[in-house]
């Protein structure tokens, strides 16, 4: 085991805000014995180039210190390695720590406990989400052996929210994509979805969202797929059906507790592979955009090396 470990740091956090959170972790480290290396790059391209050479020559260990995109373009460099991932969880939403029942907001306290997993070889192995475009798809070229995620992938209503959302200049943080709800309620419709399970038959359905979970939750604690288990090999598929607004904003707040999975426009499936076709929706997959659907998932078992308390 090599004894030094990469901090994966935030290439585009403002006057240095990413190497200042990531100094308690990095003293907790050396404190530990460890030699601590910092990747980050001039942006997220270059950011993953420089990661991906640490694991080529053998870093032992990668802490990725933000939230979960930053989570997701580690994943990029990690999946199918056996160097492990540790998360420094400092971001907003931080859904992939909570899932994995990982320090939230106490750099101090993670890289302490990332240290000491590391050396005890406190490991586990979680499967992963793999995404690719339909062939022909635009946009679709390029896109290589897919794009890797750990939480969830989500299409339809709160996708359209995250693209509103994404356009706004104003307000800052997490009030703007409150803005964008409220604006897209205004104009909500249900989307005619084509779902194929592993190959199965295309189940055609109407359909307000659809969410094909690895993880729990997503956007800071929504728990759109609160059965899944990250370690079985299956993917939690959450569809909501054709809500109403008014029964759309009736189920919203559940979803912060998962028991809108026991609403009768709420249906869960279980597969390995999920292809989603919809006219005029977007994917979005660790809160990072994927593009329009049409999109194919597939839950690739234990595809990811991860450090636990």
């Amino acid at each position: 085991m090599s004894a030094e470990i990469t901090l994966f740091v935030n290439p585009t956090a403002g006057r240095g805000r990413g190497a200042r959170v990531a100094q308690p972790a990095a003293s907790a480290l050396r404190a530990a014995g460890f030699c601590v290396r910092t990747v980050s790059g001039a942006d997220a391209g270059d950011a993953l180039a420089q990661l991906r050479t640490a694991v080529r020559e053998g870093t032992g260990a990668v802490l990725a210190v933000g939230g979960d995109g930053m989570v997701s373009l580690a994943l990029q460099a990690l999946a199918g390695t056996l160097v492990p991932l540790g998360v420094i969880a400092v971001g907003t939403g931080n859904d992939f720590a909570r899932a994995m029942g990982l320090p939230v907001r106490d750099p101090e306290q993670a890289g302490r406990l990332a240290g000491e997993a590391l050396k005890e070889g406190r490991i586990r192995e979680i499967d992963l989400g793999r995404v690719n475009r339909a062939e022909g798809a635009e946009g679709a070229e390029g896109t290589g052996s897919g794009t890797w995620y750990g939480t969830v992938l989500c299409s339809g209503f709160d996708s359209r929210v995250n693209d509103r959302g994404n356009r706004m200049r104003l307000p800052a943080g997490r009030f703007k994509y409150d803005l964008a709800m409220i604006a897209e309620l205004a104009a909500f419709r249900p989307f005619p979805y084509r779902i194929t399970l592993d190959d199965g038959p295309v189940i055609e359905t109407e359909a307000t969202l659809v969410a094909v979970g690895n993880g729990s939750s997503y956007g800071g604690g929504m728990r759109i797929c609160a059965d899944a288990v990250p370690d079985d090999g299956l993917f939690d598929i959450t569809v909501v059906g054709d809500c109403t607004r008014a029964t759309l904003l009736r189920v919203f707040p559940r979803v912060y507790r998962g028991t809108h999975l026991s609403h009768p426009k709420v249906t869960v499936h279980r597969a390995r592979k999920v292809t989603l076709e919809a006219a005029g929706s977007t994917a979005y997959a660790d809160g990072e955009p994927m593009g329009p659907l049409p999109v194919t998932a597939e839950c690739v078992p234990a595809a990811l090396r991860l450090l636990m308390p």
